[in-house]
């Protein structure tokens, strides 16, 4: 019975794998034959059909794609529709794009989501913050809150420090938990800030349900 189900494994691990490459594969052959057909038709409007040979329809829409794409970016054009609402969010220029690399270069955290509830995150940077003219006893961190199971779309938080909690591992490992915990670390590892002391981090930690010392970290 357990070689069995050690098997089933097997089988349903290449099902996983196997399933989305077919999706992609079939998406592709639809929108690419959609293509070929569509800019074929378009270019028959103006060139005779014996000089439309199989694969200028795709290299059609390629060309169309691409002085499109120098148009949004180039010139006003993509200004003016960067200005509209909604739609503007896919024509800003400038920034940094979440990516897996992105992420992978970035410390993962736990912060209080809700006052009984951590979720995992990346930390994007840190803020001082001032009241008037006095420098506050608080910063903030800005983390990003990534979706699942997409985890490259997510939402930007700016949550006070003492609320986060830097890991220790690595970010594949995060990632990893995030998917459904598909695969889990040994542990998680909490380090504390650079500034904080062994009994600030100690007191801090408790909201995470950690009641022990902090790692040592080597310089």
């Amino acid at each position: 019975m357990k070689l069995a189900k050690h098997q089933l494994g097997f089988l349903l691990y290449g099902f996983i794998f196997w399933l989305p490459v077919a999706i992609v594969i079939l998406v592709c052959v639809y929108i690419f034959g959609d293509l070929e057909h569509y800019g074929h038709v378009f270019l028959t409007l103006f060139v005779p059909d014996r000089f439309v040979y199989t694969g200028l329809g795709i290299v059609f829409w390629l060309v169309i794609f691409f002085l499109t794409g120098v148009l949004l970016k180039a010139t006003s054009v993509g200004d003016f529709f960067a200005s509209v609402p909604f739609v503007g969010t896919f024509f800003r220029r400038g920034g940094e794009i979440i990516t897996i690399d992105t992420l992978a270069n970035m410390t993962p955290c736990l912060f209080l989501y809700s006052p009984t509830c951590p979720s995992y995150g990346w930390i994007l940077s840190e803020e001082k913050v001032r009241l008037n003219t006095e420098k506050a006893d608080f910063g903030l961190v800005n983390v990003y809150y990534p979706n699942v199971p997409t985890i490259l779309t997510g939402q930007v938080y700016s949550v006070r420090k003492e609320t986060v909690i830097k890991l220790g591992n690595p970010s594949r490992e995060i990632i990893d938990v995030l998917l459904y915990g598909l695969r889990r670390p040994e542990d998680i590892q909490y380090i504390p800030w650079e500034d904080e002391t062994e009994e600030e981090f100690k007191e801090r930690a408790k909201r995470f349900g950690l009641h022990q010392a902090p790692i040592k970290i080597q310089q």
